[in-house]
């Protein structure tokens, strides 16, 4: 609403047309990371494209007078859009989206282009330490029930952008391409009981093979995990594909049930393993013998950052820098732009932002990658820009250009810092 009220009051002064640059940027990382992921950017740039007002929705906005009513009836964004890339790493103050036109175009896409952005990065950044922790073992994402039904789709999205390698959504699955996986859950195993009333495992085992195949995953911890296994190869023999295991010590279990499946001579069915799994969790599994993770919750929450804290400020004005001094919340003046360097191993050194408009500053001996592209001209969305297959791919290699200590799960610092270089002191 207040975005509203501003632009109304714009029109009455005419400051509305006033040529303005808004900035996308986090001050801080959410809990306790070393990095943050760009995430939502297409996702921002086709809600930008279809961002209008119908007739019953203006009828609906009784506190604003005929001007600005019909402005809003004709309203196309025609600015400009810059920033980083999906599946780039951003860190605190990092120019992420720069938006450009006038200052009652670009006003009223604060929410809109916030709400993606914080929601998906978050989930993102969030995925990407579970893909470390998990160290080249396949994570799979399974958090639909726990979110908003809607944010389900998007965050499977922002955790397959940041390495998951799957998805039990399938409306995520038809909407992005994304893998679809999925077995049964208990109530399965529940259902088969005997005319007493008395549980019958082996008959949902049996049963889920004959439908799905031997290369399925059967879950075991139904009722005793031990007997689970015994029934799972009993039925299926040694190719079996899988079991999964969503409860109890499951550091204490794989190693059992691992030695298990050996003795039974099933030395090729997978173990999965589920139940409330975070990053932590994860790299606490490093070592012991767990083939793939299933993550719910703490992947669509941000793993407890349901938003990357991002904000939209405005940072110029008919090429005037602005900068808010608010204490705690001051900004820097200006349109900006950014580059990373690395030294020639490939391993990333800092963050330069500098002016949107000037040259880029040179280095001696470090090697500069340019942060900011072009993403929409005129409206009109750049031609071009990654796939999500493309971006995810470029993600996983901006990982590693990351010092390795900044790959810990750590409480330290952001690992690269952001210095600004061009700018008059404000």
């Amino acid at each position: 609403m207040y975005e509203l009220t501003m632009l109304k009051s714009a029109l009455a002064d005419g400051t509305a047309f006033r040529q303005c640059t808004f900035e996308v940027f986090a001050r801080r990382l959410q809990n306790e990371r070393r990095y943050g992921v760009v995430a939502g950017t297409p996702r921002v740039l086709e809600a930008v494209t279809d961002f209008v007002f119908t007739e019953e929705q203006l009828a609906s906005l009784t506190f604003l007078d005929e001007r600005t009513l019909d402005y809003l009836r004709g309203y196309r964004f025609s600015g400009q859009i810059d920033g980083y890339r999906e599946g780039e790493l951003y860190f605190p103050n990092s120019p992420i989206l720069t938006v450009r036109g006038t200052f009652a175009e670009c006003v009223i896409l604060e929410t809109l282009i916030l709400s993606i952005m914080n929601a998906d990065s978050a989930v993102a950044s969030a995925a990407a330490r579970m893909v470390t922790a998990a160290d080249g073992r396949p994570i799979l994402e399974m958090g639909s029930r726990r979110t908003h039904e809607a944010a389900a789709v998007t965050a499977t999205r922002a955790a397959y952008l940041a390495g998951f390698v799957g998805t039990s959504n399938l409306e995520a699955v038809y909407r992005y391409g994304i893998p679809g996986s999925g077995t049964a859950a208990h109530a399965w195993t529940l259902l088969h009981i005997n005319e007493d009333g008395t549980p019958n495992e082996e008959a949902a085992f049996r049963s889920q093979i004959e439908t799905l195949g031997v290369d399925t995953v059967l879950l075991v911890d139904t009722y005793d995990i031990t007997k689970g296994v015994q029934t799972a190869i009993g039925v299926a023999g040694t190719e079996l594909g899988g079991v999964r295991i969503d409860s109890g010590d499951l550091g204490v279990m794989t190693r059992k049930v691992r030695q298990e499946l050996d003795a039974l001579g099933a030395y090729n069915t997978r173990i999965v393993v589920s139940s409330d799994l975070d990053e932590y969790a994860i790299a606490g599994l490093r070592g012991e013998p767990v083939d793939s993770f299933g993550v719910g919750t703490s992947v669509v929450t941000g793993s407890g950052a349901p938003t990357a804290a991002m904000v939209y400020k405005l940072v110029e004005v008919e090429g005037h820098p602005v900068a808010k001094r608010s204490r705690g919340k001051n900004t820097v003046g200006g349109g900006k732009r950014a580059l990373r360097t690395h030294r020639a191993t490939g391993t990333a050194v800092e963050e330069v932002v500098y002016p949107f408009n000037a040259e880029p500053p040179t280095f001696n001996n470090l090697n500069v990658t340019e942060l900011t592209i072009p993403l929409m001209r005129d409206g009109e969305i750049v031609e071009g820009l990654p796939t999500l297959e493309e971006s995810r791919e470029y993600l996983a290699k901006q990982l590693v250009t990351l010092p390795w200590e900044g790959l810990a799960l750590s409480k330290d610092e952001p690992v690269l810092s952001t210095r600004f270089v061009g700018f008059d002191a404000q």
